[in-house]
């Protein structure tokens, strides 16, 4: 049923086991930059009823099946808890439950109405609604719904005898390795790789992150151990990941800015340069990102912690750069908040990308501070100082804005 001896479970507690699967290989996830690779956890609860929570990417099942294999029977397993529909962690899903036939499969009420539009499932899937439980004998799981984070069906699992939550996608990261905890990956990697997962995927959502955060306090669930779908698990410091979602969350400008641009034939690069001369000056930490050399999933990780959002187009065709489009496409679909801009460029006849990333910062609910610097052709002298002096208007409201939120 698996891939033989050398594939082994790994002790969360006294009753959880890790059998996930490592996938080393990807380097893509909705469209961002997956560097370190990723696995997809699933959690192996050995009581009197053996359940699974959650499973595998397809593709991966076998690899599950076999870390199982080292603890019990798969065959053993009564109940299979999905809390989470999206395919990483149920492509494998009608696989498992063909080859293991547990007696009951859960899922909440939407993820039921999910699971049944995603897969041909000729079994009943068992819906499951915030503060049921499910008895496994001598111990019990109990489940709370959390919507859109980060989608419709989604929800979490709770252990109470071991204060031990299976947090899905939540609190999670992409990062493949052989740790399977938290406190043996330096703290640095676990830092960039949470925030990279919460900007491109969380960040739409942060209001209900903040409310989930709140919930889970007014609940009094206690977390000694946390153990979400993807990346190593908390048992150590659990304080810690909250508290980065917590202040994520509240999207809070800091005094940082990201300088975004593409170039034709490198003049609006050089006024780039001079927008982030101006921003350096009034002591703003500047990230300057080309376009060419900065993948979509890293601006929006930069974008985190930023307080001002600049971007620079050529025009093109009436319009702005194809590059610089797709980047802020997929910025507007993760809805940052609180962030003030501008926008600059060059061009040669029509001069169109200013105005059309003005509508497009506005659209974005970025707070324009200025209509922005066009320049025909090739920027001089004066255009670089217009460049240099709208850096530093931009520096100084920033300031201003931060100095007043402490």
């Amino acid at each position: 049923m698996g891939l033989g001896s050398t594939l082994k479970a790994v002790k969360i507690s006294d009753l959880v086991y890790w059998v996930g699967a490592i996938d080393w290989n990807i380097r893509d996830f909705h469209g961002y930059v997956t560097g370190r690779g990723s696995t997809y956890n699933a959690y192996l609860i050995v009581g009197e009823q053996v359940t699974l929570v959650d499973t595998v990417k397809a593709g991966f099942h076998r690899e599950m099946l076999s870390r199982v294999s080292s603890i019990v029977d798969p065959r053993e397993i009564k109940y299979l808890v999905s809390n989470h529909s999206e395919m990483d962690h149920t492509g494998s899903l009608v696989e498992v439950m063909e080859l293991i036939d547990p007696d009951e499969v859960y899922a909440s009420k939407t993820g039921v109405k999910t699971l049944n539009t995603q897969f041909d499932i000729d079994r009943e899937i068992k819906a499951l609604s915030s503060g049921d439980e499910l008895e496994l004998g001598g111990v019990k799981l109990s489940f709370l719904e959390t919507r859109m984070l980060h989608w419709p069906d989604s929800m979490v699992t709770y252990l109470p005898e071991e204060k031990l939550l299976f947090s899905q996608d939540g609190f999670g990261m992409h990062l493949a390795g052989g740790e399977r905890f938290a406190d043996e990956i330096p703290y640095s990697i676990l830092e960039e790789e949470a925030a990279r997962y919460y900007a491109n995927i969380l960040l739409p959502y942060s209001n209900l992150v903040s409310k989930l955060i709140a919930n889970i306090a007014e609940l009094g669930i206690e977390i000694n151990t946390l153990c979400p779908d993807h990346g190593p698990v908390w048992r150590k410091d659990i304080d810690k990941i909250i508290g980065l979602w917590r202040k994520w969350a509240l999207q809070k400008p800091q005094d940082k800015a990201v300088v975004l641009y593409d170039s034709m034939w490198g003049s609006t690069a050089l006024m780039s340069k001079a927008v982030a001369e101006g921003l350096d000056a009034e002591g703003i930490a500047v990230k300057v990102m080309p376009v060419r050399s900065s993948h979509r999933s890293e601006v929006a990780l930069e974008i985190l912690d930023a307080g001002a959002f600049l971007v620079g187009s050529p025009t093109l065709n009436n319009n702005i750069f194809p590059s610089v489009a797709d980047v802020l496409t997929y910025l507007k679909g993760l809805k940052p908040k609180n962030l003030i801009g501008a926008s600059f460029g060059s061009y040669g006849w029509s001069g169109e990308s200013v105005k059309h990333l003005n509508e497009i910062l506005d659209g974005m609910k970025v707070e324009i501070i200025d209509e922005g610097v066009s320049v025909n052709y090739v920027p001089g002298e004066e255009d670089l100082v217009r460049c240099y002096e709208l850096g530093v208007k931009c520096g100084k409201q920033l300031k201003e804005i931060t100095n007043a939120g402490k």
